[in-house]
């Protein structure tokens, strides 16, 4: 490997269909694993909650970032607009928490893999499930240092293979429909309201992540532009990913009680038969390995941002000559999943989402901070409404934020407060570190 340092510099390779598919999987991937929702909620409920979300809270999200790419286009994203807004402080901590948060939800994909994988092995032992994990980490890191070209392809590649058998789902199942999708309207263990309230901090996570892949923006051709309409193209489509096999699925198998995690390989094969169920396990596995491919290009360009403002070891910050990637970055970051991968976090969803609902709170602060003090920054496309306009689009996904926050109950929220101060002292730790070297 040829380590490049400061003469070596990142590339703009994605274009207009790679960052979109960048996107796709940095916010979903596909169906898999929404089936909770609907034995949670009720199939009305759940419908209406997959409908819902992406109007109340994606939407507002995608339209803050589509204004702040257009105007700062810079890599890292959304930690240099927090830093232009609030300072170096703020913009480490933004950088911490969702790196540190990428350690629970990165970690997940490679044992979800071994997981779908255990349907054609099913005699896995730990060991062997544990290694393939490894593989399977090890495998994508070196795409991601082989460039972002190759990453963004491989997401589009992906993207098809992991939505064509959702897509014969549908088209198989509507000619089979004989249940009404959205009966019964709520599971009945809790009134509208209150599953309306608690379904929306649960079904937005599904929804989350429009803000991650504005972390390889110094790696996007025309970013300006190219960022903007892949978030138009991919919101679409990620909805219907979960609406219509969930509305389909329903109206042709039924049985809303039974649908749990991973129930669609199931739910599929009772549809289409054996083959459409195999299918579908595929394009699970094939959706694990677009996320964590996804996922580490953007979440690796978090420390390199951060060590290129001072704020890590220098080392961190050095771009492979070859290739123009952050290659210590990846590799740093792929180190520490490999050693999470170890562990199940399944429990630490709801601390994966507070956490996340902290730093999206000050990324909305930082774009109305950067509204009202730098009204002449140049901003080729605004959210539309004027001032109006970009209060409600804080507004929505603020309040959702705090919604999720607030229902992550006592221990959870014990556990996130405690990772987040790990921000504060480890920036306390790191400036003292390098103020020493002075």
């Amino acid at each position: 490997m040829t380590a490049g340092g400061p003469a070596a510099s990142l590339r703009r390779e994605l274009g207009l269909l790679p960052i979109a598919a960048v996107i796709f999987f940095n916010v979903s991937g596909g169906p898999y694993g929404i089936e909770d929702a609907v034995s949670s909620f009720g199939p009305g409920l759940a419908l209406l909650l997959l409908i819902l979300t992406p109007l109340v809270w994606s939407l507002p999200v995608t339209l803050v970032m589509a204004e702040l790419s257009s105007s700062l286009p810079d890599e890292g994203g959304y930690v240099t607009w927090v830093r232009r807004a609030f300072g170096p402080f703020w913009a480490f901590q933004v950088g911490w928490w969702s790196w540190v948060d990428s350690f629970i939800d990165i970690a997940v994909y490679p044992a979800l893999f071994t997981q779908y994988l255990s349907h054609w092995l099913p005699g896995m032992t730990p060991l062997a499930r544990w290694l393939i994990a490894l593989a399977f980490i090890w495998i994508l890191t070196g795409l991601n240092i082989r460039g972002v070209s190759v990453v963004g392809w491989g997401a589009v590649g992906l993207s098809v293979l992991a939505l064509a058998p959702i897509v014969a789902l549908v088209v198989v199942g509507l000619g089979r429909l004989q249940f009404a999708p959205w009966e019964p309207l709520a599971a009945g263990r809790t009134s509208l309201a209150e599953g309306l309230g608690l379904g929306l901090a649960v079904v937005m996570w599904n929804y989350s992540g429009w803000d991650t892949p504005t972390t390889v923006l110094g790696e996007t051709r025309n970013p300006e532009r190219a960022f903007r309409r892949a978030l138009a193209l991919t919101l679409p489509v990620i909805t219907l990913a979960y609406v219509l096999p969930v509305g389909v699925g329903l109206g042709a198998a039924g049985g809303w009680r039974e649908w749990d995690t991973g129930a669609l390989p199931r739910i599929g094969a009772q549809i289409g038969g054996p083959w459409l169920g195999g299918w579908i396990t595929l394009g699970a596995a094939l959706s694990a390995a677009g996320l964590f491919l996804s996922l580490l290009l953007t979440n690796s360009r978090l420390p390199f941002v951060l060590a290129q403002a001072g704020q890590m070891p220098s080392a961190v910050a050095r771009v492979h000559a070859r290739y123009g990637t952050p290659w210590v970055a990846v590799v740093l970051s792929s180190v520490i999943y490999s050693a999470f991968a170890v562990f199940s976090f399944k429990e630490l969803v709801i601390l994966d989402n507070w956490l996340y609902s902290l730093s999206l709170l000050l990324e909305l602060a930082a774009f109305l901070a950067l509204r009202r003090r730098e009204p002449g920054l140049a901003r080729p496309w605004r959210v539309p409404g004027g001032r109006t306009g970009a209060r409600v689009a804080v507004a929505l996904p603020g309040a959702l934020a705090l919604l999720a926050m607030a229902t992550a109950g006592l221990l959870n929220t014990g556990v996130a407060v405690a990772v987040a101060l790990t921000g504060p002292l480890a920036y306390l730790w790191i400036s003292r570190a390098s103020g020493s070297r002075r």
